[in-house]
């Protein structure tokens, strides 16, 4: 299967050691990419992982991001911008018969001595 975050690599050479092991993952950009595949994947158990404590999403946020991660087809993810903490990506997806983008710069940081998405700048 091709990774979804990178169709030019397989996902067992690429996201899969993540979702594993989470402490495997090295940079922000490692880990966004990890987490891009984990929404088109539906893995809410990562999304969470990944997800800084302070800002992690709520039980019933949980609930509504797997049934929404669920009723669209992502299309493709574009890395713009890898800083240090920080990265800069569009993530094309349908939705109700158009095609939609996210375009964020989304911080990262460590907590639990891995690397964890903290928020939207």
């Amino acid at each position: 299967m091709k990774c979804p975050c990178n169709p030019s690599k397989l996902y067992t050479d690429c996201c899969k050691k993540a979702h594993q092991n989470i402490l495997s993952v090295t940079t922000p950009e490692e880990l966004m990419r990890s987490r891009y595949s984990a929404f088109v994947m539906a893995n809410i158990h990562y999304l969470q992982e990944s997800h800084h404590s302070s800002t992690r999403p709520s039980e019933v946020e949980k609930k509504e991001m797997l049934t929404w991660t669920k009723s669209v087809e992502w299309v493709k993810l574009t890395v713009l911008k890898s800083t240090e903490n920080t990265v800069e990506f569009k993530a094309f997806f349908h939705e109700n018969n158009s095609l939609n983008v996210i375009h964020e710069n989304s911080s990262f940081v460590k907590e639990n001595n891995h690397w964890v998405y903290k928020d939207a700048l």
